[in-house]
């Protein structure tokens, strides 16, 4: 008996088995969907002075990807963004499919002289946000340069492990150290890394978050 002449319940039964054997090939073909992570930060997370494939953002999916870490990485970040400027825009810059989002915010706030103390509420606003839409983060800390004052570098440098022991995220220390002020890493204008030293930058955050990605 042919399929058309079969009794209608048997025919919707052997309809339904061939579907559900194609859903099921189709599933376990169907390749795992990639993890994205979202870097909300300031001139050095848009890759001011480079092309997109050297900029933080590519460089950091890159070593995660030589890391064995598949995942989509996506530059959210505003030259001269403050922690305030952060703030302000989180909800809209940081897209609700995101696991991780690595902060990378302060710089500007240093370069202008805030007070620590309001850069940190800043932060601590922006990890409350991300935490409340089940966001993983990771704080990526600032060494401040004693030259501008002992006291103030060390309140500076200080509010970032601080912050994380008391949000209980992720925290990558020195986000920049070792990069900036070195000249053969460093773009003419002595302020934003070069292509090697976006590299060096990706390569040293790269274990926080892949660790983050794991939860």
């Amino acid at each position: 008996m042919s399929l058309s002449t079969r009794p209608q319940p048997a025919r919707r039964a052997v309809m339904m088995g061939l579907a559900a054997s194609f859903s099921g090939l189709a599933a376990r073909a169907a390749p795992a969907r990639a993890a994205v992570v979202t870097v909300l930060g300031d001139s050095i997370t848009a890759g001011l002075g480079l092309p997109a494939r050297d900029a933080l953002p590519a460089q950091l999916q890159a070593t995660l990807e030589r890391l064995g870490v598949k995942a989509v990485v996506r530059g959210a970040g505003v030259s001269g963004d403050t922690s305030g400027g952060g703030l302000a825009r989180v909800d809209f810059s940081v897209a609700s499919d995101t696991t991780v989002c690595v902060i990378a915010l302060g710089g500007n706030d240093l370069l202008q002289g805030a007070d620590p103390a309001s850069t940190k509420a800043n932060l601590r606003r922006i990890i409350e946000r991300l935490k409340a839409r089940r966001i993983r983060v990771v704080l990526a800390g600032l060494r401040a340069p004693p030259l501008i004052g002992a006291s103030y570098a060390r309140e500076f440098t200080n509010l970032y492990p601080a912050l994380a022991r008391e949000t209980g995220v992720a925290f990558h220390p020195d986000f920049v150290t070792g990069v900036v002020g070195v000249p053969r890493l460093m773009q003419r204008d002595g302020i934003h890394p070069n292509a090697a030293g976006a590299r060096i930058v990706a390569e040293r955050l790269a274990p926080a978050v892949a660790a983050a990605l794991r939860g």
